[in-house]
Parts: C-alpha cells; structure tokens; sequence
C-alpha cells in the first residue's frame, strides 16, 4: 500500500490517498465524504498531475521569496539614520516586483557599519569618507584589518566636523577645548575617531580635558543642557535635529575649528576638505562657522550580490526628488556629486551598471 498524506486542499486541511498494488482497484481522494474512484492507468495519471503541481507550487513559492537586506546606519538623532531609513523607504516600495525587503536599525555609526559589513553581519552601511579610505587602505583604526572587499555605492551629504559649547563655559576656539569638559563620541563612531585625529595633529590626549565623555549622539544635548558636559562634537550634515535641541534648551554656540594643524590635516588627507556652516542656522550662532569635514558615503562588500546593490541603487535615483525631499540635508544633492565625491573604494559592480545604464560614466 502506498499512503500519500499532507496535501493542502481548498476545503479541507489533509486529503488522503491508498492506492493498493493491483490493476483495476480503486483511488480514493477523502473530500468531506466525498470518493471518487477510478482504474490504475487514471490513477498513475493522476499522481503525475499531483507531482508536477507539486513542483510547480514549490518553484513559485520560492521565486517569491522575500530577501532581506540590512543597512547600517547611526544614532536615532542623526542624519545617518535618515539615509538608512530613506533608502530602505524607497527600497521598500518595489518589493513586490525584487522580493527585496530592507531595514536599517540604529547602529553605533562608521566604524561600527564597516565593522559588521566585513564581518557579513550587515549588506551596506553609511560610513564617513575618511573612514571608507581607512577601511579599504587598511590605514588608521583598521591597521591589520584591511577591508579589501569593501565597495563604494555612492556618497551622500557634507558633514561638517562641528563643535557646540556652552556660552558660559569659556570657548571660542577649538583650542580652548583643553581642559574642558568634552563629549568626544561614542566608541565605534566616525565622530569619536576623527576627534582622535584632530587631537594627534594638535599633540592631545584624553589627559588633556577635565572630562572626556563618550556619549551618544541622543544623548549629548541633554548632558550640553544639564551643565554635565562643556561642549559636544558631532561629525553631521546640517541642519540637524540633535543640535537644534541644544541650543533651545540652553544658550549655546557653534565653534569654528580651523588652525595650521586643520590646515595640515586638510592638506595631507583627500577625503578632508574645507567646510563651512551657514550662520543663522541655529540660535546663538549668527555668522558663518568656519570648520572641516567628510563626505557621507554609502559602503557595501564585494560579496553582496550584484543584482541586489543595483536595485538598492536603482531604488534611490529612479526617485531621487522623492529622496533629496526626505532631509533638509539631502536638499543640494546632485546625481554627479553623488557618484563621484568622497569614494574612494572601487565601486560595486551593481552599482557601476546602473551609472552606466544612465549614461552617468
């Protein structure tokens, strides 16, 4: 005796099936108390039908199955964030014709990303630029731990390197920061490691501030508001919603961070460049700041399918005015700036034929 069970019907869970091994006898399909019955020759034609069916729904049913692909991203109160949210957003739109499905968590920002897309926890990830060229040249934090499958996809917003302090508390200068009580960031983060290099071209330490705190972004402006700190870094694009909280809650300024040190770093280093914040922007900070900065960029692995970076891709700039309205930062972006600036991993295959689709390179 053969017995088939398992078989999904429309209106009943199981139907099942004996077939005895002699001709003539009967099939019979258990239907609500239904039978039906028929000769062998039906019979073997019937189990073929139920077989190719069989396969034809398995096919189908993992042809369309969802992927899921994770990005990188940084504090909930950063721009980092947005890129990763916004891009998933957009990406989320088209699952149903790429079965692409994507989410973008909070992480601990560059180094972090980086860190967890060579370590094939996450696809793609948002990264400074200088730490994009860190990672692939095996330099700086990822001496001995070279990143050499890492892959450009595009670059984002400017992120000026910036420095809130409180009115009262003495600074006017970056150089006043000595001795002072300073959130240099959280472990992990762009920002916590480019004030290390800042620090290195000015002969500083840890030693050299009252306190040096590492927290995160959500939670400086409250420690810039409650006296807990005396002033905060943040590497970000502008306007932004961490600082906006700063300076409502106490009075505070922008400090420029500028100097032959800067200058020296500006000039040895190519992602670096000159950077500016638009005075008026936040409250207490009338005139133009004068600082430097990186490029957001957006990074992934040489081992993340070709078909899947194109379509993340393809998702943002087959929409780009929908994505340049999604931030005030994203606000000057160009599709040439985009595919060009602060990259300096070779591309990703699947990103590189979606340029060239568009007649971009």
């Amino acid at each position: 005796m053969i017995l088939v069970a398992g078989i999904q019907s429309t209106r009943q869970t199981t139907v099942t099936c004996s077939v005895f091994g002699q001709r003539g006898t009967s099939l019979t399909f258990d239907n609500e108390g239904a039978s039906i019955f028929t000769n062998w020759e039906r019979t073997i034609k019937v189990f073929k039908s139920l077989a190719i069916a069989g396969a034809m729904l398995a096919g189908t049913a993992s042809s369309a199955q969802e992927q899921f692909i994770t990005i990188g991203t940084g504090g909930q109160t950063g721009v980092y964030f947005v890129v990763g949210q916004s891009i998933c957003r957009l990406v989320n739109r088209t699952t149903a014709e790429t079965n692409l499905k994507c989410t973008a968590p909070s992480t601990g920002g560059s180094i972090a990303n980086i860190n967890a897309i060579m370590a094939g926890d996450m696809d793609m990830g948002v990264a400074q630029s200088d730490w994009q060229y860190h990672a692939y040249n095996g330099t700086s934090e990822f001496e001995g731990n070279q990143f050499a499958n890492e892959r450009a996809v595009f670059s984002v917003h400017g992120e000026p390197f910036t420095v809130i302090a409180r009115a009262d508390a003495g600074i006017a200068t970056f150089a006043d920061l000595k001795g002072k009580r300073v959130n240099i960031g959280n472990p992990g983060s762009g920002q916590y490691a480019t004030m290390q290099v800042a620090m290195d071209a000015l002969g500083w330490t840890m030693d050299d501030f009252a306190l040096a705190s590492e927290l995160k972004p959500a939670e400086q402006a409250a420690a810039l508001g409650d006296n807990k700190v005396d002033a905060i870094i943040y590497i970000v694009g502008h306007p932004n919603g961490s600082i906006q909280e700063a300076v409502s809650t106490v009075d505070a300024i922008l400090i420029p961070v500028t100097g032959p040190e800067i200058d020296k770093l500006i000039a040895e280093n190519p992602y670096y460049a000159a950077a500016t914040i638009p005075g008026g922007m936040y409250e207490g900070s009338p005139e133009v700041t004068n600082t430097f900065g990186v490029k957001a960029t957006f990074v992934t692995s040489a081992d993340v399918d070709d078909e899947v970076v194109y379509q993340v891709v393809k998702a943002v700039f087959d929409n780009f005015d929908r994505f340049k309205r999604l931030h005030p930062a994203f606000e000057n972006l160009t599709e040439e700036g985009m595919i060009r600036d602060g990259l300096s991993a070779p591309l990703h295959p699947g990103a590189e034929r979606y340029y060239k689709e568009r007649g971009w390179m």
